[in-house]
């Protein structure tokens, strides 16, 4: 049985996610190589060679519940692997390649892996990390032999309860070693479902260069095979290949974090040689979405709706949308709440303005061995995000920062995200992070990072007075240092930990030093 063949539907399985259509010979994934290359498949590939690897996991002695690595850049195979697992009931694992060794050991331990699917350029730190998991690599013979990917018997996708985990993500672990949060079947096709009703992807060329681990990407190409449209898939980004494929495929919809798009819009030779006019829509989230940015998306595409969208690997991807009565959304914030998404502003400054919590259908279960009184669950089902958000009169929702980056500056409350907003107003300055550092008599206070336009020529000074002029004193930064680009982070967000660590050494020197 196929996931085409909808009159035995296996019931809510995520894996057997791919929409019916009369055109089962169209193209559901391109993976589009860094040499040029071209892999293509189509949704009744696809669809037969999951069942043929969830066949394969079965042959292998695997059962259902069990958990199965993938450490792999994006491809067309890994697409497959996690959507055959799935429908297998066996759990894919994706795994942030750009861990540390130690890192990625904690991950096969903590989610007990019985196996790890890689790449080439992997296999060595599978192998390192493995533990009693056996190694399996994409490009050699057997298991990972996508040749063998063919379904050598009937299979029927296991029917899974609502709540049944499908599949893990860990968070990137930036307070700590990365929890795994277990996304359950229900919860993810109701997100695809959702999805499609708000954007109809269906005839659309969907460019996917973040990395599969990462929910922005993933749960995306969940709604590609859903929609039955087309993902065309790079291995990671790179900003030139980002833009060579956005023309050579005709890419209609993009997503990226907005770093990724900053990036691109840097290739000033690169865009002028492409044709950008196929793109429709470009949805930014994972990080705040600057003013500026949104200006230098709408003079590169002037026909493409622009996306400021937000969600967490916890909570789900869908959580605000447009006003339903038509009205603009403000520059900068997120949206109204979805009518099926209940979210409120808890804290001293409530209800206007708070960290925000939210309870959905598409939330997690939980954290991988972590008791639910330690998973950031309220008593009342709420997920606490950890997130500071503002809302309007019209219930407009704007993202103020997160609460743990937080930090007090003689009495006053500093949430950089506010300080970055202001900075990026000045149309000179691209990008711009904003971190702590001790001070003897406000405890802390804020410094920048700053990135500026090609061509400008800003001071320090300029910096400081722009905040002043748009901010409360106590926010504007007493130290700004430029750079060429700011440090991104395993998920391509810009590295606060390690501009913090670069602003403490600057300042420890002699209070001089530039990075």
């Amino acid at each position: 049985m196929t996931a085409l063949d909808h009159n035995a539907d296996p019931g809510i399985n995520l894996g057997t996610l791919i929409g019916s259509t009369d055109t089962p010979d169209k193209p559901l994934l391109i993976g589009y190589g860094f040499d040029g290359s071209e892999t293509i498949f189509t949704l009744r590939e696809v669809d037969q060679r999951a069942d043929g690897f969830a066949l394969l996991l079965l042959e292998r002695g695997l059962v259902r519940g069990d958990r199965i690595g993938l450490l792999s850049a994006n491809r067309p195979e890994y697409v497959v692997a996690l959507l055959g697992a799935i429908r297998a009931g066996i759990v894919p694992v994706p795994m942030n390649y750009k861990f540390p060794r130690a890192t990625l050991s904690h991950i096969v331990n903590d989610c007990a892996a019985r196996l790890v699917l890689c790449d080439a350029d992997r296999h060595e730190d599978a192998e390192a990390v493995a533990g009693v998991a056996d190694v399996v690599d994409f490009d050699m013979p057997g298991l990972g032999d996508w040749h063998r990917w063919r379904p050598t018997a009937p299979f029927t996708a296991i029917a899974p309860t609502p709540e049944e985990v499908a599949m893990i993500l860990y968070t990137s672990g930036s307070t700590g070693l990365p929890k795994g949060v277990m996304l359950s079947h229900g919860s993810h096709r109701w997100v695809a479902e959702t999805r499609i009703a708000e954007y109809g992807l269906r005839e659309e060329r969907v460019l996917i260069a973040a990395p599969l681990y990462h929910m922005n990407a993933l749960a995306l190409l969940l709604l590609v095979c859903a929609s039955a449209s087309t993902a065309v898939l790079l291995p990671a980004f790179k900003a030139p290949h980002y833009i060579d494929a956005i023309e050579r495929f005709r890419c209609t919809w993009l997503t990226a974090v907005p770093p990724m798009i900053a990036m691109m819009l840097r290739e000033k030779t690169a865009l002028a040689a492409h044709d950008m006019s196929s793109v429709k829509a470009v949805r930014m989230g994972s990080a705040p979405v600057t003013g500026q940015l949104l200006d230098d998306m709408a003079a590169l595409m002037p026909g493409a709706r622009i996306i400021n969208a937000y969600g967490t690997t916890e909570g789900g991807p869908v959580v605000f949308v447009d006003h339903p009565d038509g009205r603009p959304t403000p520059v900068g914030a997120v949206g109204v709440p979805h009518r099926q998404v209940s979210v409120r502003l808890t804290g001293p400054d409530a209800p206007h303005r708070g960290e925000l919590e939210l309870r959905s259908p598409g939330m997690m279960l939980g954290y991988v061995n972590r008791a639910r009184a330690d998973s950031s669950i309220t008593e009342d089902g709420y997920y606490r995000t950890g997130d500071v958000f503002s809302r309007d009169a019209d219930n407009f929702h704007t993202f103020v920062g997160r609460e743990d980056d937080m930090f007090v500056s003689g009495g006053e409350n500093v949430f950089p995200g506010e300080v970055e907003r202001v900075l990026t107003l000045h149309p000179d300055i691209v990008e711009a992070c904003v971190v702590p550092v001790d001070d003897e008599l406000k405890g802390t206070k804020p410094v920048a990072f700053v990135q500026l336009r090609t061509g400008a020529d800003l001071s320090e000074r300029a910096v400081k007075e722009h905040a002043l002029e748009h901010a409360p004193a106590y926010l504007h930064p007493r130290r700004v240092w430029f750079m060429a680009r700011l440090p991104l982070s395993t998920t391509n967000k810009v590295d606060r930990n390690a501009l913090k660590q670069l602003a403490r050494d600057a300042v420890n020197s002699d209070g001089e030093a530039v990075p």
